[in-house]
């Protein structure tokens, strides 16, 4: 499985209104004011016939964990592999607070980013598989008048990023990319409320990027959208609904959707920018334009068993969990299925999603038969290439068992 880093949408007149942390072969960039672009493992080669799963080796993962911070790349590291129901390994590397040095907590929670996107396409399917949502049902029908076009897209659509929508994050008010729009972020625009029509009016007010269903557009726009299908259908919000049918079922004790929030409740490793003065501090940021696209705060302890309950079939019936693996080619080296990316390694096929909001990025990936689960959450600070490769080793070490397995043997 091979990490890379890769932009989040591709038009001919895309503005560069991003400020970009990350070096040219970092793991980790920042989009818009807060999303991250996708950590994105690569295909490579097919897993050897009658190979077993890795074993875990808690001093080999340590050290490969402290590697990442070593390497001036991240103030913090977190992750953790779940082995056929069991936590097999955890671990934290780096320092909870740059100011202070206190180190990293052990179940420290951190915001999710776009892994929120896999909650909530989780629960726009378990809505299809209750027949009160059709995956081929147009905007339209639940949002009339809403959207341009709305009769054309598809709800599908929204969840593979094939709509064209335009991305609210892609407007110049969420502009970070330089030190004056940066600092206009970190004193106004991160403590600013959005509701979700505020970003669905920025998204349309632009045009959209293509004709629906005619190419692969990253757009947060899209899972705004999902979340106000799901209050129409429901009567509840988004984050009642995840609530309500994955954190309580499942005990997810460290997660929540935060709304307006600005904190990230319980113990944590604060998150940072780089500055040409030194780091911000960007831990307190308010989430609320991304709602169901990127607001969400979790741990590795929740994430992994998330993760072994979807893929082992608990929350969604085999027909909603096959249509969620159904993957669309973004024209970027990798797959987006509905809220779900296919991760193939040389220890067979992973299945996840990465993302990040400003401070945080998170991925969270397991293996096709539900047995093996790997969540790793990094806290990006001066990124460079040699990022990249520690992160990368991590990633084959946690998932495969050590970082040659994961890549393509030669011959």
């Amino acid at each position: 499985m091979t990490v890379t880093m890769t932009s989040t949408a591709t038009t001919p007149d895309r503005r560069t209104a991003r400020h970009r942390l990350a070096r040219r072969a970092a793991v980790v960039a920042l989009v818009g004011t807060g999303l991250l672009a996708t950590l994105t493992p690569t295909a490579s080669a097919a897993p050897p016939a009658g190979r077993e799963r890795p074993a875990t080796d808690p001093a080999a993962l340590g050290q490969a964990l402290r590697a990442v911070v070593e390497q001036g790349g991240s103030s913090a590291v977190l992750a953790e592999v779940r082995q056929d129901g069991r936590t097999a390994w955890r671990g934290t590397a780096g320092v909870a607070d740059l100011t202070t040095g206190a180190p990293v907590p052990d179940g420290a929670r951190f915001r999710i980013g776009s892994v929120t996107k896999t909650f909530a396409a989780t629960v726009v399917l378990q809505l299809v598989g209750e027949r009160r949502i059709g995956l081929d049902d147009p905007v339209e029908r639940h949002l009339p008048g809403l959207v341009p076009n709305g009769a054309a897209i598809t709800v599908r659509q929204l969840l593979n990023h094939t709509s064209g929508i335009h991305n609210f994050t892609d407007d110049p008010r969420f502009d970070t990319d330089g030190e004056e729009a940066l600092q206009r972020w970190l004193t106004v625009g991160r403590w600013t409320t959005y509701r979700p029509l505020d970003v669905v009016r920025i998204s349309t007010a632009r045009p959209p990027y293509g004709s629906p269903g005619t190419g692969w557009w990253y757009s947060n726009t899209n899972y705004v959208l999902l979340g106000l299908i799901v209050e129409r259908v429901t009567g509840r919000t988004w984050a009642e609904e995840i609530e309500r049918r994955i954190i309580r079922p499942l005990g997810l004790r460290d997660t929540s959707m935060p709304g307006t929030s600005t904190v990230i409740p319980g113990p944590h490793a604060h998150g940072y920018v780089e500055r040409p003065g030194g780091p911000a501090d960007v831990t307190l940021q308010n989430p609320s334009a991304y709602g169901p696209a990127g607001a969400g705060i979790s741990s590795t302890r929740d994430l992994t068993r998330f993760n072994a309950a979807l893929l082992g079939g608990r929350l969604l019936r085999p027909a909603e969990l096959d249509a969620m693996k159904q993957q669309v080619d973004t024209g970027q080296g990798f797959t987006y299925g509905l809220g779900l990316s296919r991760h193939p390694s040389a220890c067979g096929e992973f299945w996840g999603l990465t993302g990040g909001i400003a401070g945080y990025g998170t991925l969270v990936t397991g293996s096709a038969d539900g047995r093996r689960q790997v969540v790793v959450s990094i806290n990006p600070y001066h990124l460079s290439e040699d990022t990249g490769r520690t992160y990368q080793a991590l990633v084959d070490m946690a998932t495969c068992g050590s970082p040659r397995a994961a890549a393509p043997s030669e011959g």
